[in-house]
């Protein structure tokens, strides 16, 4: 069933070329068009098929029904106006930031009918080569929905991600950068920190649990300089909670308190394998 006449998507990497694929895939537009910062990446997404037609000048986009912004935050809210020139007031906007109340704010002032959205979806793996329609099976996709939402658009961005295969929930912007602060952006602060941690001497001793713990920590710097900086609030909080539990550990070994330590590390257990 086609939703989209035209789909264009700013930032043809991971997620926005996995989504362009699903859209093809799925048969749910006429042509995707693709807008990347470099050549290489653009002619790589053509040769994959990942998109019909490509651009690194916004000029592209114009007539497109759905407009994706797939670039890091502060990418998308530079170039806010300047798309402006090229897209009609009825395109539907949309965005995979993974931060939403600054964003939000701003793009919905910009474009009518802008809907948020958070794919929790990804990896640590970045560019368009990593593209795969499966990624968002099985996955949630949190849509961030205002009083200045409308309700065509909310349902046709529903449908586009319920096709992906992804389960949608809806947050506010608030509620939303709040939460993910704790179950995604300080994991990664978390795993960049720790990596920094360990004497370069040392690292030739790596074990698999390194790896595992440390794996996000391959992911972008700029994109997550970013996100950090627009969910600084929360971030901070996030820390403190963190720095918290580390220091109850901390005490626990240098009072060589067994019972203690054994009940902190039993409880952090019992709540990792809650996760399904």
């Amino acid at each position: 069933m086609r939703l989209f006449n035209k789909v264009a998507v700013i930032g043809t990497g991971l997620i926005g070329g996995s989504l362009a694929l699903v859209i093809k895939k799925k048969k749910l537009a006429k042509e995707v068009v693709g807008v990347t910062r470099h050549k290489a990446s653009l002619n790589l997404a053509l040769k994959n098929k990942v998109i019909d037609r490509g651009a690194l000048s916004l000029d592209i986009i114009k007539g497109a029904d759905l407009l994706i912004l797939a670039a890091p935050v502060d990418t998308i809210i530079a170039l806010r106006k300047k798309m402006l020139k090229f897209v009609s007031r009825d395109c539907v906007v949309t965005d995979v930031a993974s931060t939403k109340e600054k964003i939000v704010s701003l793009l919905e002032k910009t474009f009518p009918n802008y809907v948020g959205t958070h794919p929790l979806a990804g990896s640590e793996k970045r560019g368009v080569i990593y593209a795969h329609p499966a990624i968002f099976k099985g996955s949630l996709c949190v849509l961030t929905p205002t009083a200045k939402t409308r309700g065509k658009a909310m349902k046709k961005i529903k449908a586009l991600w319920g096709k992906a295969g992804a389960r949608v929930i809806f947050l506010s912007p608030k509620a939303h950068d709040r939460v993910l602060s704790f179950t995604s952006h300080l994991p990664h602060a978390v795993a960049f920190s720790l990596i920094d941690s360990i004497p370069a001497k040392g690292l030739k001793f790596f074990s698999g649990g390194l790896k595992d713990t440390t794996r996000i920590a391959a992911s972008d710097a700029l994109l997550w300089q970013g996100i950090f900086l627009t969910n600084k609030k929360n971030m901070l909080t996030a820390i403190a909670a963190f720095e918290k539990s580390l220091r109850k550990i901390k005490s626990a070994i240098s009072r060589n308190d067994k019972e203690k330590l054994t009940a902190i590390l039993r409880l952090a257990q019992k709540k990792r394998n809650a996760l399904a």
